[in-house]
């Protein structure tokens, strides 16, 4: 889903910046979870006309994919008033930076998953506490055990030293701690057990990938190993993220934490 939120959002950046128009063919049909996704064009049969288009050689296609020339294929943007992108390399950093507020607007996450979302984190946060923060947590298992070879496949023992760690930079704050996995066997219990600093408080609130999207962006500090996911949670609010494999547990400090346009540069 995020990896498809990004690409679209380069995409929509350079339009912008070209005076184009601009239409998700992913969003039109799947993770209808967005604000774009009730825009004008964003919508099933749209994305079947340009499938087809696409298809049958009635539009042609700016292909960013790893071998291809992007310069090429920008060319072929400027060239064609209509036009299909596809691939997962076409990269405008400055320009997404420049039309930042317009893609977190866009992707704007509706109400229907937010607000049940903001009700669950209250009522977790319903004892009075003078000085707070939240630290959302993203457990990425699944297919991370074999991506890059199982390298990002953290055990729960080592996302617990990372809570650990943060908490105890955290001393006299009370540290509301969101897990979010795709992981099944995760538990708030576990966790409860492994986290050893009595200011950090668990919370696993078990929504869907939209909803602990939603609750990672609520946070003030996110955690977790490299993933467009957790990135994009950030985007909208520029929350300070930590990439673990970026600084050890038992050195962390809160520069290791960094600002959505760092990371963004960074994606492995």
């Amino acid at each position: 889903m995020c990896n498809n939120l990004l690409q679209f959002a380069h995409v929509y950046a350079w339009a912008r910046e070209h005076d184009r128009s601009v239409m998700s063919m992913r969003f039109s049909y799947k993770y209808r979870f967005f604000k774009i996704c009730h825009t004008k064009y964003t919508s099933f049969p749209m994305y079947l006309f340009a499938k087809y288009a696409a298809a049958l050689r009635l539009l042609p296609t700016a292909r960013f994919k790893q071998n291809d020339d992007p310069a090429v294929s920008e060319q072929l943007m400027v060239r064609h008033k209509h036009v299909v992108v596809s691939g997962w390399f076409c990269r405008w950093y400055d320009l997404f930076l420049k039309y930042r507020s317009e893609i977190c607007d866009l992707f704007t996450i509706d109400s229907q998953y937010s607000t049940a979302v903001s009700q669950r984190m209250s009522q977790c946060e319903a004892e009075p506490c003078n000085d707070r923060v939240r630290l959302g947590v993203h457990i990425r298992r699944g297919d991370y055990k074999d991506f890059q070879g199982g390298k990002y496949f953290y055990s729960d023992e080592k996302y617990a030293a990372y809570i650990d760690a943060f908490a105890q930079m955290m001393q006299g704050k009370q540290v509301e701690v969101y897990l979010s996995t795709n992981d099944p066997e995760v538990t708030a219990d576990k966790f409860r057990t492994l986290v050893k600093q009595p200011n950090a408080h668990i919370h696993l609130l078990g929504g869907n990938a939209v909803e602990d999207l939603f609750m990672l962006s609520e946070c003030d500090y996110v955690m977790g190993p490299p993933s467009t996911y957790s990135l994009v949670a950030v985007m909208y609010r520029d929350i300070p993220l930590l990439r673990m494999d970026t600084a050890p547990a038992d050195a962390l400090t809160i520069e290791d934490f960094k600002l959505f346009d760092y990371w963004f540069r960074r994606i492995i």
